[in-house]
Parts: C-alpha cells; sequence; structure tokens
C-alpha cells in the first residue's frame, strides 16, 4: 500500500492517554472501530483501549456503541454512505470521530468534503483535532431534533 506506519517507542508510550484523551473518551465507553487497516495508528488504537478500559468492537458487534471511531481514506469510496452506516449502532448522544490522513498524506480527504456529506449523513461536525502524528480527527454529532 505504501503507506507511511509509524511504530511506538518507549519516548511516547507515556502519552498514549493523552491521544485517546483528546478524543474526549471515558471508561467504560463502548467504541466501534471502523474501517482499520495497516495503516491506521496503533498507538492511538491502544490509547482508546487504555482509557476505555476494554477492546474496541467491529462492524459485527449487536449492541449500541457510546463513540465510533472511523478510519477513512480518500480512495474508501462515498463518505456520505459510510457516515450513514457508521450510525447503524451508535448511541443517541453519541459521536462519529472521522480519522483522516493529514495533509500530504496519502490518502487526504478535503475537510470541504467532509463539511458536504457530514449534513446529508445527518451529522454535525463540532471541532477537528490533531488525532495522531499521520491523523486528524472530525468530531460529528447526530442533529438534535426541534423536540
Amino acid at each position: 500500500m505504501g503507506r507511511h506506519v509509524v511504530s511506538q517507542t518507549a519516548e511516547n508510550a507515556g502519552g498514549d492517554r493523552h491521544l485517546a484523551g483528546r478524543l474526549g473518551l471515558r471508561p467504560g465507553d463502548v467504541v466501534q472501530e471502523l474501517g482499520y487497516d495497516d495503516d491506521c495508528d496503533d498507538a492511538l488504537r491502544e490509547s482508546v483501549t487504555q482509557v476505555t478500559g476494554s477492546p474496541m468492537v467491529d462492524e459485527d458487534h449487536e449492541d449500541v456503541v457510546d463513540v465510533v471511531l472511523m478510519w477513512w481514506r480518500d480512495d474508501d469510496g462515498d463518505l456520505v454512505d459510510a457516515l450513514v452506516d457508521s450510525l447503524v449502532s451508535l448511541e443517541d448522544g453519541g459521536v462519529v470521530w472521522l480519522l483522516t490522513p493529514k495533509v500530504g498524506r496519502d490518502g487526504h480527504v478535503e475537510p470541504g468534503d467532509i463539511g458536504d456529506a457530514a449534513p446529508t449523513a445527518g451529522l454535525h461536525q463540532t471541532s477537528s483535532v490533531s488525532a495522531a502524528p499521520e491523523w486528524s480527527g472530525t468530531r460529528l454529532v447526530t442533529r438534535r431534533s426541534g423536540r
């Protein structure tokens, strides 16, 4: 695939919890991981497990989840469809973290593409963070009804 993989070193191991902390994860959160591939950031994945206290679940999970962690690259297909699919198991009030390669990396997704896709999928973009050395994170939440 030619994607750059960053390995964890003893030097950055102490900051692992901070990676998941940027995503607002808490102990007990059930996190569903979608779009995993060999280019995903292992330190961020480990951080999620450390903070939540349990391994992430995959797309076959049959119960509700608090957070969806979706790795997405420009050539992965239709972003709107993927975002809609990510909502299937998401609990009311849950969060989708869309993780995309940073500018200049293979598979970078333009912010405008995310801005166009999110509302079409029924989501609202609230913030963006540097989730890992090679990945940006965009926080998406379901739109609140007027009730």
